[in-house]
């Protein structure tokens, strides 16, 4: 796929996950409300997080795709992964935050009373929800995964697209914390103690942790500037070798710009023999080669040399 239809499937991801999500928000705090169980207020707190963290996403998305400038010659790609860590932290400080805070607050109390065909009724609709936003990060994921014949779930982890990887995390801990949200309701209904819905409220709220801290980490080292996957090195490696008149790479750097912009730079040994004119025209082939075979690849540098025997 293309990079121009890569950015607006991402946004179209981004934006199907936000509607979803504030959707999901104002039922959930209804619901909250109305059966008095803490959980599914945290829920609520979930998807408000997360519709807060989706408008974070869709600016980063718009931003980082501004073009290049004369200030900026390699584009505004990393601004993106500025933004979705913002995004992670509203997670941390909205989301896992008030969870906690509900979950403890509800473990103390000992006059709690759950009304659960509320709570029940909207955590149903919200696991549909969910799962549409899902399965639609997924099968974005599995498109991208199907180019590199390894499996989806590897690219989930290794994506330079951190949008897209916080788009999955976050459906993906929702329907989790439906499902922990929805026991700790019934079990709380069944024994009668808001213990159950107390320590459900917090198990969101741990798992919230986790998913902000792991979206953190990954904006983080792509900001401090990150190569290419080791598919995507081992491949312009393989692309610049085949390349005539190139006897080896001596040396081959990459520079991940944004979720879909590579800068490669690398020092290409040529062929003893090989003239001036050649070593141009094998450039060019080269830099054709690797734009055409991976279409992230923006910017080529390369620095020809021989090497004496």
């Amino acid at each position: 796929m293309s990079e121009p239809a890569q950015r607006p499937e991402s946004l179209g991801t981004v934006v199907v996950a936000g509607l979803a999500n504030l959707a999901v928000a104002v039922a959930k705090a209804v619901a909250g409300v109305v059966s008095g169980s803490a959980a599914v207020l945290a829920e609520a707190a979930h998807s408000v997080a997360d519709t807060t963290t989706e408008v974070l996403l869709f600016v980063a998305l718009r931003r980082g795709a501004r073009p290049a400038t004369v200030q900026y010659p390699f584009g505004h790609g990393r601004e993106t992964y500025l933004w979705a860590f913002i995004a992670a932290t509203v997670t941390f400080v909205v989301g896992a935050g008030f969870s906690i805070f509900q979950g403890i607050d509800a473990i103390q109390s000992r006059e709690e009373q759950i009304d659960p065909l509320a709570a029940y009724l909207v955590l149903a609709v919200s696991f549909v929800a969910e799962g549409v936003s899902l399965l639609r990060s997924v099968r974005q994921v599995r498109h991208r995964a199907s180019r590199w014949r390894v499996p989806w779930l590897r690219i989930a982890r290794y994506t330079p697209n951190t949008t897209l990887k916080a788009v999955l995390l976050e459906d993906s801990a929702a329907l989790v914390g439906l499902v922990l949200a929805g026991a700790g309701v019934a079990l709380s209904e069944l024994t009668g103690s808001p213990l159950w819905d107390g320590l459900a409220s917090i198990g969101i709220g741990a798992l919230l942790l986790v998913v902000a801290t792991t979206l953190a980490y990954s904006n983080v080292v792509h900001l401090v500037g990150r190569s290419a996957r080791e598919a995507v090195r081992e491949e312009i490696h393989r692309e610049l070798s085949a390349v005539p008149n190139v006897r080896g790479v001596d040396e081959l750097m990459t520079l991940q710009l944004g979720p879909e912009d590579i800068l490669v730079a690398a020092k290409i040994n040529f062929a003893e023999e090989a003239g001036r004119g050649e070593i141009e025209i094998a450039a060019d082939e080269a830099e054709r080669r690797l734009i055409a075979g991976n279409p992230a690849i923006r910017y080529v540098f390369l620095d020809p040399t021989r090497r004496t025997r």
